[in-house]
């Protein structure tokens, strides 16, 4: 008798056992079998240690940890590694060996358990030192002893100089000199069955399949909770589906049942059940027949689903529609008179200044909302004495109230114009006008004079964001000057400010509604807005039209910008 058996651990062959016995032998049982690949294993130990007379190195040991987790992964259902460390001369760890790979083992190469055990890990998937730097972690799991864990890590592997990639749940832990590996490739049909779940969960859709030759009926666990019956309690049969509803329905449910049993079409109809608990559902029924290859009914399959609550929307709509019909003329006139007061008030827009070697450009961007009037002004025009008087402002609150107390406020500062005073007795002015005139509203506004001839601005503020300056590439606020907002107290005073314009520089005034976010301090915003207006290449009008373009602002308010650009 001869027997030759391959000796080898983790896939990878050693050497070969081969037993010689001196006279004939019968067929041995399987224990005798088990017994000879147990030995052939045991030889494979030894010689997975052995050093040959002469030879350049020691091959690496078995670790007496690493002997243990063989064990271990040979037990586990997932595929499992057993790494152990490859040093240099020094100590130096260079890579991790591929010690041994567990029965359930899959290569995504293709290639035989044998070919991947000893050798080194980046040799074998050098791709674990890329993207998803697998290597790296292992390394500090080795380093540190705290195990890493991840859920839906990208894993690649070359195959053929192709990158293969799958997703998989990743575990590395440390045990003594010893790593343990183990990945679980995400099951795709176990997700996807998953995500159904959850979607006729969130969709109130209840499946069944009913076999018409046996009876057998399988429902699954919402369509227990969409009829109010226990699990435990028998499906109903789709013949028995009049009894469960209202009287009312059977006429649609008759006319369902004959469409799919005797004409075998998909059907569906919509009925109220009536469930145990007393509650009245209003449910949709669609099921199609399956047929066998002689054209005879086998199953019906289908769904039922809850629709109570698109039903009652239905019902609510069909309650408010002769209402909303009562009233949308009245919203219709309403909106229209607004808008014509926005526009009387505020034209959207207005011929340019015709000035000597200076252009003037205004912008005003209504509420998103047209029944909202908005507080927001602006007036740019020449005075009597040559000055052009520059004005932005902004009422508090939106709709009628606002809208009158804003022209007020902008007719009368035209008017306080024409005087000859400066801009802070203006606004000193102005912030009686707004404290007596307008039923106690206050208001913000800045307030400039700028002379062709010097190329002066003098300027004020009441409770308003500086005006902007920009000159070449840069821009920045002017240098902010005190202020009061209007109708806070009955008396205000108003410091002024002046600056020299050069050619080419742009001056803006706007309000708050350009920058104003929710989620933003004025300082963020208002860093944007210097940003974008510094990189705005082009014509004064192109300037502002992408300063509005641009704006990050989220609130529902009005925007004005009043710009000149020196010649």
């Amino acid at each position: 008798g001869r027997a030759a058996v391959p000796a080898g651990t983790g896939g990878r062959v050693y050497g070969v056992l081969e037993i010689v016995w001196p006279a004939p032998l019968p067929p041995q049982p399987p224990q005798i079998v088990r017994q000879v690949e147990a030995l052939a294993e045991l030889c494979a130990h030894t010689l997975e240690t052995y050093t040959a007379p002469g030879g350049p190195a020691r091959p690496q040991r078995v670790l007496p940890d690493a002997a243990e987790l063989m064990d271990l992964a040979d037990g586990l259902y997932d595929p499992a590694l057993v790494l152990v460390p490859h040093l240099d001369e020094s100590g130096n760890l260079l890579d991790f060996r591929i010690q041994h790979v567990n029965s359930r083992f899959l290569d995504p190469a293709g290639r035989p358990r044998g070919m991947v055990g000893g050798a080194l890990l980046l040799e074998a998937y050098p791709m674990a030192a890329g993207e998803s730097e697998l290597f790296q972690r292992i390394e500090r799991v080795y380093a540190t002893g705290e195990p890493f864990r991840a859920r839906r890590m990208h894993l690649t592997a070359l195959v053929d100089q192709v990158p293969l990639s799958a997703v998989a749940d990743i575990s590395v832990s440390r045990h003594g000199a010893g790593i343990l590996f183990i990945w679980r490739i995400e099951d795709e049909t176990a997700r996807l069955a998953s995500l159904l779940q959850h979607a006729q969960r969130l969709g109130r859709i209840g499946g069944f399949e009913e076999n018409l030759l046996t009876g057998e009926i399988t429902w699954n666990d919402q369509l227990f909770d969409l009829y109010g019956r226990p699990e435990t309690s028998p499906p109903v049969p789709l013949e028995d589906l009049p009894a469960h509803a209202h009287p009312d329905d059977a006429v649609a449910i008759g006319r369902f049942l004959r469409t799919l049993l005797h004409h075998r079409r998909p059907a569906s109809a919509a009925f109220r059940l009536q469930r145990p608990d007393g509650v009245t559902r209003h449910i949709r029924v669609v099921a199609e027949p399956v047929l066998d290859t002689d054209g005879r009914l086998l199953t019906v399959r289908g769904a039922y689903q809850d629709i109570s609550a698109q039903h009652w929307t239905e019902v609510a709509l069909a309650a408010t529609r002769d209402q909303l019909a009562h009233t949308e003329q009245q919203a219709s006139e309403r909106d229209r008179l607004a808008l014509q007061l926005q526009r009387a008030i505020m034209p959207p827009t207005q011929a340019p200044l015709q000035m000597p070697d200076l252009d003037v450009a205004v912008r005003y961007r209504p509420a998103e909302a047209e029944q909202l009037v908005g507080g927001d002004w602006y007036d740019a025009v020449v005075l009597p004495s040559r000055l052009v008087l520059l004005c932005v402002g902004d009422v508090a609150g939106h709709g009628i109230e606002a809208a009158t107390s804003m022209v007020v406020l902008r007719n009368a500062l035209r008017g306080l114009a024409v005087t000859g005073a400066g801009p802070g007795q203006l606004l000193s002015w102005l912030n009686m006008v707004t404290h007596h005139l307008t039923g106690g509203v206050t208001a913000t506004a800045v307030c400039g004079l700028y002379d062709p001839a010097t190329r002066v601005l003098r300027w004020a503020r009441a409770g308003h964001l500086p005006p902007v300056l920009v000159r070449g590439s840069e821009a920045a606020p002017l240098p902010a000057v005190s202020g009061l907002l209007l109708g806070a107290l009955p008396e205000a005073r108003y410091e002024e400010g002046e600056v020299q314009l050069a050619a080419e520089d742009n001056l803006l005034m706007y309000t708050d509604g350009l920058i104003e976010r929710r989620d933003r301090s004025v300082e963020e915003s208002l860093t944007h807005l210097l940003t974008t207006a510094a990189t705005v290449p082009g014509t004064l009008d192109q300037r502002l039209d992408r300063l509005l373009t641009y704006s990050r602002s989220d609130t529902d308010d009005d925007t004005c910008i009043v710009g000149i650009r020196v010649g």
